[in-house]
Order: C-alpha cells, then sequence, then structure tokens
C-alpha cells in the first residue's frame, strides 16, 4: 500500500534543511515576540535574554519556560501581538474551571488547517472519505477540522452534539470515519447500544480523538474493541489552541511532531536540563515557529514522553514522540 502525504515536500524533507528551516523560524518567532508582545518583553527581560542570543537550535534553551498555570493567569491581549482588527477569530474554552481565550490571525487558520489537513491524510483520509465531526463547532479546534476536510475534498458531516442527530444522520449518511472526544465517542456507543444498534455495525472504521488533557486516552482500548475501528489521537490542550501539534500515522509507532511548525524539547521533570538519552522519558516542551497572534515559547506541556528520531515507516522525517503506553491502536 502506498504511503499518502497531504505536503510530500515537507513531511519527508531530509533532517539537515529542516532544521535550517526550523532556526530561521525560531528567530523571527522570538523576535517577533520580543518586539510585540507584553507578556514575552517581560518574560525575556527577566530571564535577560534578547532575539541576538538565538543563534543556534541549541541556544533556545536560554529562552524561559512557560507553564499552563502562567498561560491561565495571563490575560490573552497581553500575549496578543496585534490589533484586535487583526484577528480574524476568536475561541473561548473552559476546561476543569480554567478559561482560555485563543486568538488566531489569518496566517494562524492556514497553518493550523494545513497541519489538520496532514494529519487526517496521515490517518487515511481522502476525498473519498464521509467523516462525521462530532462536537460544539464554536470550537476553533473543531472548525480546523472542517476547513482541512473541506480542503483534501473529503465529505464532512458536522455531528453536533445532541445524540438523537447522531443516530439519525447515521440512517441517512454512510459515515466511515469520526472526529470527537473521548466523552463524545463514549456517548456515541453507549446511544447506539441503547437503540439496540452496534458501532462496530456501521461503516466508521477510522476515529479521530482530541484530547485535552493527554496524549492518548484511557479509553481508548475500549473504544477500538467496541466499534471495531483504528483510532488516531489527537493532542487538543487548550493551551495550544489546536489540535495537530503532534499526529498518528497508520504505523501507529509514535506520534509525529508537526516540526516545520512546532519545535519540540524534551526535558528533566521539574528541572530545565534537556534529556540526551532517547531511550529516557522526560516533559515534552513545545515552541511554535510560526504562530502569528498568540506566540507559545517553550511551552512545558507536562506531558511524559520520550522522543524517536529513526526513521518511521511511512517514509516522514518528522521526529516522533511516544509515551509510557504507546503501542499499536488498530
Amino acid at each position: 500500500m502506498s504511503v499518502m502525504y497531504a505536503n510530500a515536500e515537507i513531511e519527508t524533507m531530509p533532517r539537515e534543511q529542516l532544521e535550517r528551516l526550523q532556526l530561521e523560524r525560531l528567530q523571527k518567532a522570538v523576535k517577533w515576540a520580543a518586539e510585540k508582545s507584553a507578556f514575552y518583553q517581560q518574560k525575556f527581560d527577566a530571564a535577560g535574554v534578547t532575539p541576538d542570543d538565538i543563534q543556534t537550535l541549541a541556544d533556545i534553551r536560554k529562552l524561559p519556560f512557560v507553564t499552563s498555570l502562567e498561560l491561565h493567569q495571563a490575560s490573552a491581549m497581553d500575549r496578543l501581538t496585534m490589533p484586535m482588527s487583526s484577528v480574524l477569530r476568536v475561541s473561548y474554552q473552559k476546561e476543569m474551571g480554567r478559561e482560555m481565550l485563543s486568538l488566531y490571525s489569518n496566517g494562524d487558520i492556514a497553518h493550523n488547517v494545513e497541519m489538520m489537513a496532514r494529519a487526517l491524510v496521515a490517518g487515511g483520509i481522502n476525498k473519498t472519505s464521509t467523516v462525521g465531526v462530532q462536537g460544539d463547532m464554536s470550537d476553533s479546534r473543531l472548525q480546523d477540522v472542517q476547513y482541512a476536510l473541506e480542503f483534501l475534498g473529503a465529505t464532512s458531516v458536522p455531528l453536533g452534539t445532541d445524540y438523537q442527530h447522531w443516530l439519525r444522520l447515521f440512517d441517512l449518511v454512510s459515515i466511515d470515519a469520526i472526529v470527537s472526544t473521548p466523552q463524545l465517542i463514549m456517548q456515541l456507543l453507549i446511544q447506539m447500544q441503547a437503540a439496540g444498534r452496534e458501532l462496530a455495525d456501521t461503516p466508521v472504521k477510522r476515529f479521530f480523538c482530541l484530547n485535552d488533557t493527554g496524549l492518548q486516552n484511557l479509553l481508548q482500548r475500549h473504544v477500538v474493541e467496541r466499534a471495531k475501528a483504528s483510532l488516531f489521537n489527537f493532542y487538543s490542550a487548550p493551551e495550544l489552541g489546536m489540535a495537530s501539534v503532534l499526529y498518528q500515522c497508520e504505523e501507529q509507532q509514535g506520534q509525529h511532531v508537526q516540526e516545520d511548525f512546532w519545535y519540540p524539547e524534551i526535558v528533566a521533570f521539574g528541572q530545565s536540563e534537556p534529556v540526551s538519552d532517547e531511550n529516557a522519558m522526560g516533559e515534552l516542551v513545545l515552541t511554535s515557529l510560526v504562530a502569528e497572534a498568540l506566540p507559545l515559547i517553550r511551552y512545558r506541556t507536562g506531558q511524559a514522553v520520550s522522543l524517536r528520531r529513526e526513521p518511521c515507516a511511512c517514509g516522514r522525517t518528522f521526529v516522533r514522540v511516544s509515551t509510557p503506553y504507546t503501542s499499536p491502536i488498530m
């Protein structure tokens, strides 16, 4: 079976070329944040670092970390790098009692849709697919999914959050893949069972699961066994403002990092030292390389991962991250 790519030039780019691109974008991102964001001006001043200090990719370690608590305590307007007249989309989320306001420029939306298209294609979506999008479409992450599906020429079916609509649409349309959250997937399984039906008897063969709190979800094996379908994880922490920084290909051996848009680091838990042993676990730190409205530099995700640099059988040259529980979910 041939491997499909949404952007083969980028996804299979030689490492040396990719790292040159990363450095160029990192330098621009740090300069942009230092000049335009009050939040990062204060962070960089306190750390005694300037954009001129970033001459190599390793110099990223000179920059201060950002934590989830800091992001929730800071005003989005202090982080914003542009006037509201240049903001094209606003998204509000409230998770576990904490609010997150995400703001996007036209370029941010284009980048997010590009990344989502790659992630969906890596999971087997193409122009012949019919994909149900389950959830509240006021969520910017689901809007990215919608636009990416349309960009790919796939048929998208907004399912909303009403289970009666779900069941009726399954009667009307032959849906073969679903983008959802763990909670809504489980609700779908329960509601179908209550109606005397089984998801395994439908054409659905792929789930794309938006996980707010981790790279994987503990319910996923149950979902796969009940639905008799493959499951692909998206790490969609509200702090990231998007759902496809990481994505799984059909090999399902770790999650690829969208390295032309995000720079990954693995650091020791509770410390700043990088983890050099690729077999050792550490905390995933992510830096946006192209974000315009709300830069995110050295964000400590709290996720325990190891970094895998060996070539993937899918041909993608992006590094992968693995969790302690990584295994094929097919």
